[in-house]
């Protein structure tokens, strides 16, 4: 039998914002419900009901209102909330106080603190000066820039126009910014002129120049001094930020759009091939993050919420969607492991941060680093800790209650991208079971598809959607006909959304995350999830991190696996022995793989993720189309032509 490693207190249920939605929905409705399986239940059947609670219950800023909630029970082509008119950044700016909006930290330095009343009058002079330069309702601003609050700025200014927002990293390569720009041709690019990170100063100028030289259709660069205060030479407009800011105004001129009026362009990684440029809607975005956060995550204005997350990672739009509740929202630029893991438990004690977002990668790395933050920061206020990006392993369940505090709930989440939002997330009210996430979200329909497209559960399968949601992409750029789109989810299943993910719903609720299923395994036609096998070899001290492969072999397929060791270490067969005996215990003799390889690195996306498709492609004589996808790119040559995959 499984126990659960954290369960709510009875005063900790009857105090949630889920038990007053709860509440207050029922006795609008007439009806009860007993127990979050009810209201899920319920959230999915009458899906038109449900979400018209959430418009309500969050008190969505409009000025005209809804005529239908849901045109038409299909996907692709639902269309919510017809006839409504209101406006994204309005929403998020609906506090004008003294309440602190943002805390900024950077490395060694003191924190900026932003009020909500001082956020209100930046964002008003940033749009009049966005206005100055001709941007109108769905023009394009573009950002290279790192996670300061001049960006939060920018994309309120922006989408109280109408225009839309995307932004990239500047860690991204210089080609990688032009795969997603270049197709979205901004007419404005805000950027820093450099940032730091790991203790070190880089400089953004250079990959700007670039940029501008192959995007004509840019009028303007807009500069923020982060590290050196220099401007460029770019051959066309550039201002320093504080120019943009110099058209002073009391008030913002919020432009009443639709419903699903464009306001973000995200990219998929685009690591086997050209970004997809996925189109998210106004009120789609508001609702979807309204309900995550404060239902799911139980978020209010007197917490500080921290995400480490950058401009580049869908996370930034989650973490800023927070400002609607009124809560602080804290902001680390830097490195998470400079001068050494502890330095966001140091923030987190010092700013009293109440829910830590993060990556399973870095919690694996404070437990491996030997520390235990409870015994080093008084962290009695932290009540969740928030990871994605990868599936959570028992470890690192384990780690938290152990290193972080027994009162500290560990929600995985999980989405992505496509949806901006999540699938199966965290509940202030439910049992913590080790390496499940908690339950699947309210008004999210996620099913199990086994390979005969039937729902099981208990069984590993596709996860798939099988209602409509308001946070689907309104389109993908460039895509008129929405083929790109349609082939992206829909093509599978038709007229159900498969995510790409491979999971099991439990019989509790739960949900269990194996990886990827373009990732999957199928060695003599079993099908294994990548992290049944990453659970077991990361959780050895020896490993620092892994990746595991099929390669075609023999009329089948053989698992490879590919392990990176702490630095005094050599793959010997003493340790490869250990590592099989640990899948084979963990898991099962067919995980064990046939191979079992050192390397120096292993290559991740910009936002962490491992890329196993890529590594595949390289060892069957293939080429990686978009290298600038990753974060370290260099790291693919090292499995080009090895001698033991022969």
């Amino acid at each position: 039998m499984k126990y659960p490693l954290w369960t709510p207190s009875s005063d900790q249920i009857a105090n949630s914002n889920l038990t007053r939605f709860t509440r207050v929905t029922g006795r609008k409705l007439g009806r009860s419900f007993d127990s979050y399986h009810d209201l899920y239940n319920w959230s999915v059947t009458d899906i038109e009901d449900f979400w018209a609670s959430v418009w309500e219950y969050s008190e969505l800023r409009f000025s005209a209102p809804y005529r239908d909630v849901l045109s038409e029970r299909i996907m692709p082509g639902a269309r919510w909330f017809s006839g409504a008119r209101l406006n994204f950044a309005e929403n998020l700016l609906r506090y004008r106080d003294g309440h602190t909006a943002i805390i900024h930290q950077r490395e060694n330095m003191r924190p900026r603190r932003i009020s909500y009343d001082t956020l209100y009058a930046q964002v008003a002079n940033c749009a009049q000066g966005l206005r100055q330069l001709g941007v109108t309702k769905g023009d394009r601003v573009a950002a290279f820039i790192p996670n300061i609050p001049e960006a939060i700025i920018a994309m309120l200014a922006t989408t109280s126009i109408g225009a839309l927002w995307s932004s990239c990293s500047p860690d991204f390569g210089l080609q990688g910014v032009l795969d997603r720009f270049g197709q979205i041709k901004p007419k404005v690019l805000i950027t820093a002129d450099g940032y730091r990170y790991g203790g070190k100063e880089f400089d953004s100028l250079k990959e700007v120049g670039g940029i501008v030289s192959q995007l004509d259709e840019i009028e303007t660069i807009v500069v923020v001094p982060v590290v050196s205060g220099k401007l460029g030479d770019f051959g066309c407009q550039t201002l320093p930020w504080e120019d943009l800011l110099s058209e002073h105004t009391e008030h913002i001129q919020f432009e009443q759009l639709p419903f699903d009026h464009p306001v973000y362009i995200m990219y998929s990684s685009g690591t086997t091939g050209v970004p997809k440029c996925i189109v998210h809607g106004a009120g789609g975005t508001l609702l979807q993050h309204y309900k995550e956060l404060a239902l799911h995550t139980d978020l209010r204005r007197r917490d500080v919420f921290s995400y480490y997350t950058t401009c580049g990672w869908m996370m930034w739009n989650w973490l800023v969607g927070a400002l609607q509740l009124g809560t602080t929202i804290y902001l680390y630029d830097g490195s998470p492991a400079w001068p050494d893991t502890d330095v966001l438990w140091q923030t987190a004690a010092n700013e009293g941060i109440t829910v830590f977002g993060t990556s399973p990668k870095y919690l694996t790395a404070c437990q491996k680093s030997g520390i235990e933050p409870k015994n080093d920061h008084d962290l009695s206020q932290l009540k969740a800790v928030l990871s994605t990006g990868a599936p959570l392993t028992a470890q690192n369940f384990r780690w938290v209650k152990d290193g972080v505090g027994e009162q500290v709930r560990v929600s995985s989440i999980s989405g992505g991208t496509d949806i901006i939002s999540c699938f199966m997330l965290g509940n202030p009210n439910l049992p913590v079971y080790s390496e499940e996430i908690q339950c699947r979200g309210l008004g999210m329909k996620v099913e199990t598809y086994n390979d005969n497209g039937r729902p099981v559960i208990g069984e590993i399968g596709e996860l798939v959607c099988t209602a409509p949601f308001p946070s689907m992409p309104v389109s993908f750029w460039n895509d008129p006909r929405n083929k790109k789109y349609r082939a992206a989810y829909f093509e599978h299943f038709p007229g159900v959304w498969r995510h790409g993910d491979y999971i099991q719903i439990t019989e509790h609720g739960g949900v269990i995350v194996y990886g990827r299923s373009d990732a999957t395994l199928n060695p003599g036609g079993v099908r294994i999830g990548t992290a049944e096998i990453y659970n077991p070899v990361e959780a050895l001290e020896e490993i620092r991190d892994s990746l595991v492969i099929s390669q075609d072999w023999q009329n089948d397929v053989r698992i490879v696996l590919f392990v990176v060791l702490a630095e005094w270490l050599t793959l010997d067969d003493t340790l490869r022995d250990k590592i099989r005996q640990a899948i084979r215990t963990f898991a099962t003799p067919r995980h064990v793989p046939a191979i079992i390889i050192q390397v120096n690195d292993i290559p991740h996306t910009i936002n962490g993720k491992k890329v196993e498709l890529a590594v595949r492609r390289i060892i069957h004589g293939k080429d990686v189309p978009n290298r600038d996808a990753l974060a370290n790119p260099e790291a693919l040559d090292q499995f080009v032509d090895l001698p033991e995959l022969k």
